[in-house]
């Protein structure tokens, strides 16, 4: 892993603070009805993919996910612009507006959705690393899922299958604590979800989710382990999201105050404290990168805003037809 430098902190604070204001902006827009269906935003969790990606090799290795997907992409190199137009429906988008909020990809950038069914990406993301086992790439995938979909059934298939064939993936369970609106401790009876992954031998963690730091050096273990050969690592990422579910979640389940307890750790405050301690920035230094920030963002509505939506022969395009179907009978 390269070295946690000067140089590192800076990026992160600036990635992780464009993360949180472009879906700030998506819930501003959202509210307005220009995103329409569900919405599902990350704030709070940034500090999971600033340490992942800083851990990867973004030439080689992939990442799949859930619906709460909008700057994952962005992080694996995606055009926020296209991101925001997707999630406008608009053509210009990374899936000419077919795929919408929930379902973001790039195959161009090895981000492998985006995907609705809760725990569905689980055994689609054993199955990318062994296609690259099985094509004698050394390249790992990230398989990331929340704390509801760790209760799925194919979690476990998934898992004897992956330790059964020694692949090359990191399963990664973003514990932000609720689900969709239920706490762990109402779910099981164990509240230790990283221990799902000794049942089955595998190397297995809880990490603070908060600190990049942290999930950076688990990260890059689990991942130089995967590439040497050495199988799966199954990480637990202790972490939080500071807005509801989606955005129709009123939030019953917990209190304000607890979101405010969550926020004294903030990621973003946290990188930007050492910032300021280590003296790698000045304060007028921080405030010329939350103006490129806000700036970056602004563009994003922008393109998203004038683009075009996409022709209504594409709806059909990519509908798989087949005139010559033995099944169906013509009447004479």
């Amino acid at each position: 892993m390269q070295k946690i430098t000067k140089e590192v902190y800076l990026k992160w604070y600036e990635d992780m603070l464009f993360w949180r204001k472009f879906e700030d902006k998506l819930a501003a827009v959202y509210i307005q009805q220009k995103v329409r269906g569900f919405l599902h935003l990350y704030n709070g969790q940034e500090a999971v993919l600033a340490g992942a990606l800083h851990a990867m090799d973004l030439t080689k290795d992939k990442m799949i996910t859930a619906y709460r997907n909008h700057v994952q992409p962005i992080g694996m190199g995606v055009d926020p612009k296209r991101v925001m137009a997707e999630l406008y429906g608009k053509g210009t988008g990374t899936s000419q507006g077919l795929g919408g909020s929930m379902h973001i990809f790039s195959k161009e950038h090895r981000f492998y959705g985006g995907h609705g069914i809760v725990g569905g990406q689980i055994p689609l993301g054993a199955g990318i690393a062994f296609g690259d086992k099985y094509h004698g790439s050394d390249a790992v995938t990230l398989c990331c899922f929340g704390d509801g979909a760790a209760r799925q059934g194919s979690l476990h298939e998934t898992f004897n299958l992956a330790m059964l064939w020694n692949l090359p993936v990191v399963f990664v369970c973003e514990n932000n604590g609720y689900a969709m609106g239920t706490s762990v401790e109402r779910t099981a009876n164990h509240t230790d979800v990283w221990k799902l992954g000794l049942g089955y031998e595998m190397p297995s963690a809880p990490v603070d989710g908060m600190n990049p730091v942290k999930v950076a050096e688990a990260f890059d273990e689990a991942i130089q382990r995967a590439r040497k050969g050495g199988g799966p690592t199954f990480l637990e990422l202790k972490t939080y999201r500071y807005r509801g579910h989606s955005m129709s979640d009123a939030q019953h389940y917990r209190t304000k105050e607890e979101v405010e307890e969550y926020k004294k750790i903030d990621p973003i405050t946290q990188v930007l404290d050492v910032i300021l301690a280590e003296g790698y920035a000045t304060e007028e230094e921080i405030k010329v990168i939350d103006k490129r920030v806000k700036e970056r963002v602004s563009e994003c509505e922008k393109f998203a805003e004038e683009s075009p939506w996409p022709e209504k022969n594409v709806m059909y395009d990519v509908v798989y037809e087949q005139e010559d179907y033995p099944f169906i009978q013509h009447k004479l």
